[in-house]
Order: structure tokens, then sequence, then C-alpha cells
């Protein structure tokens, strides 16, 4: 039997709030993921961590849902890493103190916890990361034992938790009297200024920017997922085992953690075989609730080389339009900006091909590549930089130690330079000197009755006269 999941929470809410608005254009639902880890276990802890003097709305949220909130204090000198250090300390000190917590959920998408993923891991624990692919690092994707995209989650009601700053459509200023509208200023508003460049995959702006909140993306066509399922198949087949549903779908997320069925249109994961058999990829044996799969040789084939686009193939592409549009993007540019300069340049580039189902997720996959820089930004959206391929990094400087000792040794061999120069100069000076025959010492200088004889005399000569001493009389 299995053993039952007593799950710890762990919300970087700095992280996974401005995440959110800055591409999906809405606020941070903490019931959202929540509910989701539920279906997959107990949850016996909720922590989030924040400087919570400054999430007043989030404050209210936290407490419906019962998550205790773990003020960060803000130092004078920054910190940047302040939760996330907090985060990762009380986590290593549940998983020692609490045995019977077997898995842990952090919810964000900050690269900065790979280390603490692998720890927990190394420890015997479950871990599940809940972010958006959109500013999920992949790497972090991969490391866990299941990714819970935060756009599986979301509804196609744009009602989801109502803000005034983000509506659907364009914000626009009421409307004045119309008495107050002058014929000359109406000529202008006739003209509608130019939208923001389109995704391809939700038919929206694909940054973030502007006055549109965002629904769940397109879904993908299931060919994509082909290579994921002949390769679980593959797994299973050399274990000897029948590939049932269950079984497939915990291979499957074994071998890519971030696979999830909604990401196809299906709302569960036999509904996406449903798909897979209608598209003529397999082929359904046994009863109902008692299936096992059969992988139609033919069509997987056909299927898995129409698939045979990687993710890394369209890196050479993003590439290419940076290099032309290099100089708009010293100050960084919109995410919006380059959807359309991508479009301009390859008028056939089609990101669904690749895996991606929307740009902003093709833009953190390059980000992880050194290609570009994102930052998240609740005004423009998510801001992309030049990453590290195009701007090299400057050279460390040589440590001080190591340049006082250059000093030194330059010093050094100066004053070994001087000296010698000195010395050769002393030579040359000696040797054009005249020289002066020896006398021949005197025996008379040698004896020792003369040399105590002078001694007194050069004492006397050398010293200070002493007046002699004053006897007194004798009585």
């Amino acid at each position: 039997m299995q053993e039952r999941q007593n799950i710890a929470v762990f919300v970087d809410y700095d992280n996974i709030e401005i995440g959110v608005k800055s591409t999906l254009r809405r606020e941070f639902d903490v019931s959202l993921p929540l509910d989701a880890l539920k279906e997959r276990g107990d949850i016996v802890a909720k922590f989030a961590y924040a400087n919570w003097s400054r999430q007043e709305p989030a404050v209210r949220q936290m407490a419906e849902n019962a998550v205790q909130m773990v003020q960060r204090l803000p130092s004078p000198r920054g910190d940047k890493n302040g939760a996330d250090i907090n985060l990762a300390l009380d986590a290593l000190e549940m998983a020692f103190t609490h045995k019977n917590v077997n898995a842990f959920a952090i919810i964000s998408g900050d690269s900065d916890f790979i280390p603490l993923v692998n720890k927990l891991r190394g420890y015997g624990k479950t871990i599940y990361i809940v972010g958006g692919k959109a500013f999920t690092s992949n790497i972090l994707q991969q490391n866990c034992h299941e990714f819970i995209s935060y756009e599986s989650l979301l509804t196609d009601d744009v009602r989801v938790i109502p803000e005034r700053k983000y509506v659907l459509g364009p914000v626009r200023e009421p409307a004045p009297p119309r008495e107050a509208i002058a014929p000359r200023e109406q000529a202008p508003r006739e003209q509608a200024p130019p939208r923001e460049p389109v995704s391809q995959s939700s038919g929206q702006p694909s940054g973030g920017g502007g006055g549109y909140r965002r629904g769940r993306p397109q879904p993908l066509e299931v060919t994509q997922a082909m290579p994921l399922v002949e390769r679980a198949l593959s797994v299973l087949q050399r274990r000897g085992v029948q590939p049932q549903l269950g079984l497939l779908k915990s291979t499957m997320k074994q071998l890519d953690p971030s696979f999830n069925e909604r990401s196809y249109g299906a709302s569960a994961f036999s509904e996406f075989i449903d798909k897979m058999k209608v598209a003529g990829y397999i082929q359904l044996h046994g009863t109902e609730g008692r299936y096992t799969i059969e992988l139609l040789s033919a069509a997987a084939a056909a299927a898995a080389e129409g698939a045979a686009n990687k993710k890394h193939e369209a890196l050479p592409l993003l590439r290419q339009v940076l290099e032309i549009y290099k100089l708009d993007m010293e100050d960084g540019a919109s995410a919006d900006s380059v959807a359309g300069w991508m479009s301009k340049i390859h008028a056939d580039f089609d990101m669904k091909k690749f895996g991606y189902q929307e740009f902003n997720e093709f833009l953190n996959f390059a980000q992880d590549n050194f290609m570009v820089r994102m930052e998240p930004d609740e005004q423009r959206g998510m801001t992309v930089y030049l990453g590290a391929e195009f701007t090299p990094p400057v050279p460390d400087p040589e440590p001080e130690p190591l340049r006082e000792m250059a000093a030194g040794a330059s010093a050094a061999s100066v004053l070994a330079e001087s000296i010698a120069e000195e010395e050769a100069t002393e030579a040359v000076a000696a040797a054009e000197l005249p020289t002066e025959p020896e006398k021949p010492a005197s025996r008379r200088t040698s004896s020792p009755a003369r040399k105590r004889a002078a001694a007194p005399a050069k004492k006397v000569a050398t010293s200070s006269v002493r007046r002699p001493r004053t006897r007194k009389p004798v009585e």
C-alpha cells in the first residue's frame, strides 16, 4: 500500500505574486495551489513568507486559507534573498523535527531553491513545485517529483480575484460629457492606437503588458506528447509490467515532472488517452478501469517524427532576432515587443510546434540557456534584456593578496637591481684608484708588552679625567 502523503507547504509570496501578475495579469490566489495539493495528500502545515506590512490585500486571503504568515523583516542594506533563506531553514528544520512530514511543496519559481530541493530529495522526501511555466526555471521543474503549473489551475472565467487595475480589454478613461467634446478632438479618437503584438497561443498580448487579464493558454496538440508516451511505454515494457493508465501516468511524471494532461486540453488523464486513441496513436485493450495501452508502431513513428522539433531548436530563431534588434534591447524591451519582432522576422514561426503554450514560456527557456534575462515588472509586464551570451561577463579582478604579492615582488626586483648597480659602480671606482704598497707589519707592535703599555694611554686620551677621591681623616 502506498504511503499517504503528509505535505508541508512553503510559499515564497514575493516571487510567485510578481510572477503571476507580470505574466498572467492576475492576482495570485493561494487557494488554487492548495486545492491542487489536497488531491495529492493531506496538508499538515502552511507557511508564507513576505513583508506583510506591504501586502495588506493578501493578508486576508492568507487568513481565510489558514496560512501562517511569516514576517520578513527588511534590512537597511537590502534583503533580496531574505525570504529564501528563512524558507530554506524552516523547511530543513521541519524535515528533521517532524518525521511524519514526507512531502514538501514549494510555491515559487525561483531557481535558488534547487539546492534545497536536492537536499530534501536526498532525505527521501517527495517534492512538489508550484509555479508558472512562464517564469519558473526549467531546471527547477525537472528536478522535483511533480511540477504543477499555475496556468493549468486557472479557469476561463476572468473574474477570479477581481481587480480594478487589470480588467479584460484595454483600460479607458471615463467618457467626458458630450458637450465638452470639440469637433477637433474627435478626429484623433477615430483612429484606434495599434495594439500590442498578439500571442499566437492565446490571442492576447504575449508579455502581459496593457490592461489584459490572461486566461488559460491554448492547449497543445497531443502529437507533442508522443515522444514521452513512447518512452514511458518502453520503460514499462523493459520492466515487464502491463501498461495500465495509472502506471503509465506515474511513469510519465517520473520521466518528465512538468507533464500535465491539462496542457493538452484534457481535464483528466483518461481523457488525454482518449484523445490519443482518436488520433490513432494508441489502442486500448480490456474493460473500463483496467485498460492496457498498446502503441501503434506505424502511427507512433509518424507522430514521433512530426514531433521531432525539440524546445532548444527554436533558440537559433530567437538568436537571429536578438542580433537584429540588439540596440533596441539595451534598456530592455517588453515581451510583447520581442514577440512582435519574432513574428516580423519569422512569419511562419509557431511556438506550439516546439512545445510551447505561450511566448513567455519560450523566453523563460531561453533565459535558462543564458540567451536573455527576464525581470518581472508590474507596470511593463515581463521585461527582457540580453543575456550573458550577448554580454560576456567582465573578468573578475585579482584578489588583494595576489596584488600585494605582485607589488612586493616588483619592489623587491627593483631594489635588487639598484643594489646590483651600486655594487657594480663601486667595483669600477675601486678598480680605477691606484693601489698603495702594503707596509710590512712591525714586530714591536705585535708584542704583548707594547699592547699593554699603549692601552692605558689610549684610555686616558679618550676618557674624561677623574678627580681623586677625598679621604676622611682618621680620628
